[in-house]
């Protein structure tokens, strides 16, 4: 029976009919509706014709997370008065309730991914909603852009809703084709808002790390809260480790602490859904609980200020979750959930002032996470650099090179970036690109049940008490009867169930359309046409240990962080990353490494191993045989160069050996390598030389062409032009040494222009004063200098000029010291000269000093001299 009263109550009820006039007119809306007001429950129910004469249509809802398609679909199904299986049904991966007379169904937005693919008319659905698009979830993006793609192209009847509490409604709007934006007012309760700072400062997070004194002062303020207020306590906190440490610290109090996080048990997440049962509730979660979930009876919410986003490090293959500070827009919507249902307070723990200084949104997730998942999407839709996608944000170049590069070598696109046959099966797995990968060419080396053990622990990183030891999280899963070894064992099963492991090989390289198998590892060739297979006689599947299953695994899914060690605890992965082991670490001693899992802190040298599997070298170099080189390696290194014969595998020597006679091109690059590292003061530059580059940087400055460019760049962008014939003859840093660089830049003057020969004119070394001296002009800055004695310009009325520029004269005293400085000579003459006459005449009073300058000779000498002459 409809719970008729329930429905009344929703607020968004109002904006309903507002938001079908805008789908029968334009078949596209954006719907703007606060927390709490049943945007996720009620609308789906009023468009599939489940609350009224209306008629039924089926409807998708795309959440982004399984926990809020759990409880959407619970909801709402209560609200028909039935169970979810019936008129509402949900599918999240490893998890599907529909049934024959499903009208409504919740998604995940990865489980709308894989239908769309297989399916892009999306038959028998008449409207998708997109719910919570304001968080911009790099498969919601996804969703979108391929559905306006299924509405412009063969459903324009495909009805689409872009939901969400708090979003950049033009932005979608435009996204949408100029859809109808539609706004629902909820009901508000005033929220106090209490600052509670720590005492004393804290670390800023890094990584994952969070310091321990911040979460003691989140439970501290917990406990202040349930001494100051009434109601249920929601505590948002970045992850499931800062849960279960506040949640030990909360030992004690007066109130039953509950869990909520992606990982914890359906029973857990069902009964804090459910409300208090008469208990005064603390609930402890992360970002899930912001927008997705209402959570009944909360009058409180304690904010750490903390969040976890997907960040990538393309140059070193390392791909993570970071901890970081929690948005403006999350910290309203945190706060949001304490007047969900009364008047309530929010404690924020960070100070006010900090406040305004944080981002306003959160990043969207496509311009910070690994793009390798949705590049294959992207090629399994026919659009392999995304770029005729309806985006809101483009993929980064950078993100979308390194992800086609993974892609190639895993044989899921071919040359061309279009998807293989092999791509399409990896697609349909429900896994990164990299985690299919090491799924299907596993399984054909150890078993597809062994394989799935390893990759389901790999698509869901085992708890931190598992420890970092890959082989022994897998024997801790199996025997494990906690949340996370339920789910493991679930996702065991799905796996196993799409893959057969009776011998697909290692599978085709890039370019091959098919799925079964050459035998090699995708693009496994290495230097000068070799290539590594799979292990000769290897053990047979069954017989292999655990140890061995894990390493094998984990190197196939990450090969660019295989590792070889470099001291006890250290590590060099083969992407040419340190890595560093925990003190307590058992794996401290291995020789080898796959590292399944490593985060970089800011400004660390290497990265912190968070697990890992033991691996033997040739296990190693099978996974990781597409980064093998081996070749003659000439380079600048140590301040020289150096020649060698290396066997590598990425940046791990396997074995080297010097070059007596190395290839003099070879050899000619790495001299350049150094001069563009270590710079042009690596060639001979006497005096003259200096002067030179002056005197040319001058003319190239005030005339321009065809006098040449010499700044460091220009030289060192065509090295060959001026250095020539001595660079090809040079061996050593020492020849660079004796290359006399203004001879060199000699090579450089527009001789074939003939203006060559008119250097001196225009930018002359020296030039004669009235004294007859010769003084040399300095053209190192903005104008040229003469620094002349003020006695040999006597009879000098205006300024001397180089190319058409004043110089910049400095008028020494007797002694050489700087007495004044002008580029008008006429005007020193007139009015300066008196001032400097009084004030140097008695300190050097053998020197002339006449009154009117321009009346006497000019000379280097003194009175007396001048007399004697």
């Amino acid at each position: 029976m409809i719970r008729t009263e329930a429905l009344d109550r929703l607020p968004v009820r109002t904006a309903v009919p507002a938001l079908e006039r805008a789908l029968d007119d334009r078949g596209v809306a954006v719907l703007c509706a606060p927390p709490g007001t049943g945007k996720t429950t009620l609308v789906p129910l009023v468009l599939a014709g489940l609350t009224g004469d209306g008629p039924v249509r089926r409807v998708v809802v795309a959440e982004p997370r399984r926990i809020a398609a759990r409880a959407a679909a619970r909801r709402m199904a209560w609200l028909l008065g039935e169970r979810p299986g019936g008129r509402v049904g949900f599918t999240v991966r490893g998890e599907r309730l529909v049934g024959p007379d499903t009208v409504v169904e919740v998604v995940t937005t990865g489980v709308l991914l894989q239908r769309l693919q297989r399916d892009q008319e999306l038959a028998g659905v008449d409207v998708v909603i997109i719910d919570e698009c304001h968080e911009r979830h790099l498969d919601a993006d996804t969703v979108a852009a391929f559905l306006l793609d299924v509405r412009e192209a063969i459903r324009p009847d495909l009805r689409l809703v872009a939901a969400s509490a708090t979003t950049d409604a033009e932005g979608w709007a435009r996204l949408l084709g100029d859809a109808p934006v539609v706004e629902a007012e909820g009901v508000s309760y005033p929220v106090e808002v209490v600052w509670a700072p720590p005492a004393r400062p804290v670390r800023p997070p890094h990584g994952m790390r969070v310091d321990p004194a911040l979460l003691t002062h989140v439970a501290a303020t917990v406990r202040r809260a349930l001494g100051e207020r009434d109601g249920d306590v929601l505590c948002f906190l970045p992850g499931v480790g800062e849960i279960a440490r506040v949640a030990g610290q909360l030992a004690g109090v007066d109130a039953e602490v509950l869990q909520v996080h992606g990982r914890a048990p359906a029973a857990v997440q069902d009964a804090v859904l459910a409300g208090s049962s008469g208990v005064r509730r603390v609930v402890l979660a992360t970002s899930v609980a912001e927008s997705s979930l209402t959570v009944p009876g909360v009058r409180v919410v304690v904010d750490s200020g903390l969040a976890r986003e997907p960040r990538t490090d393309h140059a070193r293959g390392l791909s993570a979750l970071t901890t970081v500070r929690a948005s403006q827009a999350a910290g309203r919507q945190r706060a949001g959930r304490a007047g969900r249902e009364a008047a309530g307070a929010v404690y924020r723990c960070w100070e006010q002032a900090e406040d305004g200084r944080l981002a306003r949104f959160p990043a969207p997730e496509i311009k910070v996470a690994d793009l390798a998942a949705f590049a294959l999407q992207a090629a399994c839709w026919g659009d392999p650099d995304a770029s005729s996608l309806a985006l809101l944000d483009p993929p980064p170049a950078g993100a979308m090179g390194a992800a086609r590069e993974v892609l190639g070598a895993i044989g899921a696109v071919d040359g061309g970036g279009r998807v293989t046959g092999r791509g399409v099966r990896m697609s349909r797995l429900g896994l990164h690109p990299r985690l299919a990968r090491a799924l299907l060419d596993g399984a054909a080396e150890v078993g597809a049940r062994r394989a799935a053990e390893v990759v389901a622990l790999l698509s869901e990183e085992p708890p931190r008490e598992y420890g970092d030891d890959l082989a022994a999280a897998l024997r801790t899963a199996r025997r494990g009867q906690d949340g996370y070894a339920a789910r493991w064992k679930q996702e065991v099963r799905r796996l196993s169930n799409q893959v057969d492991g009776g011998g697909s090989g290692f599978g085709p390289g890039p370019g091959s359309g098919s799925g079964s198998g050459s035998g090699k590892s995708p693009g496994s060739g290495v230097a000068r046409g070799t290539s590594t297979g799979p292990h000769s006689g290897a053990a047979p599947r069954g017989s292999r240990s655990d140890d061995a299953v894990v390493g094998l695994v984990a190197a196939l899914a990450f090969p660019e962080r295989v590792a070889r060690a470099r001291g006890e605890g250290a590590f060099l992965m083969v992407s040419g990353t340190g890595a560093e082991l925990g003190d307590s670490s058992r794996l401290r001693s291995a020789p080898w490494l796959a590292v399944a899992v490593a985060d970089r802190p800011a400004h660390a040298a290497s990265a912190r191993v968070r697990l890992a599997a033991v691996v033997d070298e040739d296990t190693a170099l099978l996974a990781a045989g597409r980064l093998r080189v081996r070749g003659e390696e000439v380079r600048w290194a140590d301040g020289d160069v150096v020649a060698r014969s290396v066997d590598r595998v990425g940046a791990v020597e396997l074995a080297v050996r010097p070059l007596k006679q190395p290839d003099p091109g070879l050899v000619r690059g790495a001299l350049v390598e150094g001069l563009e590292r270590e710079g042009l003061g690596l060639l001979r530059w006497s005096r003259d030389s200096e002067q030179l580059r002056l005197r040319l940087a001058f003319l190239h400055r005030v005339v321009g062409a065809p006098w040449p460019d010499v700044s460091d760049g220009a030289l060192l962008a065509d090295p060959g032009a001026w250095l020539e014939p001595e660079l090809s003859r040079a061996r050593r840093r020492a020849d660079l040494g004796r290359i006399d660089a203004g001879q060199a830049l000699r090579r450089l003057l527009p001789w074939a222009t003939g203006e060559a020969v008119r250097l001196d004119e225009l930018a002359p070394e020296r030039i004669e004063v009235p004294s007859g001296s010769r003084i040399r002009i300095e053209y190192g800055g903005e104008q040229p200098v003469l620094a002349v004695k003020l006695q040999e310009l006597f009879g000098l009325a205006e300024t001397p000029r180089v190319a058409g520029v004043p110089v910049l004269v400095h008028l020494l005293s007797p002694a050489g010291r700087p007495a004044a400085v002008t580029a008008d000579l006429a005007s020193f003459w007139q009015d300066g000269y008196k001032a400097v006459r009084a004030e140097l005449r008695g300190r050097y009073p053998k020197h002339p000093w006449p009154e009117d300058p321009a009346t006497v000779p000019a000379t280097r000498y003194t009175s007396a001299r001048l007399k004697r002459s």
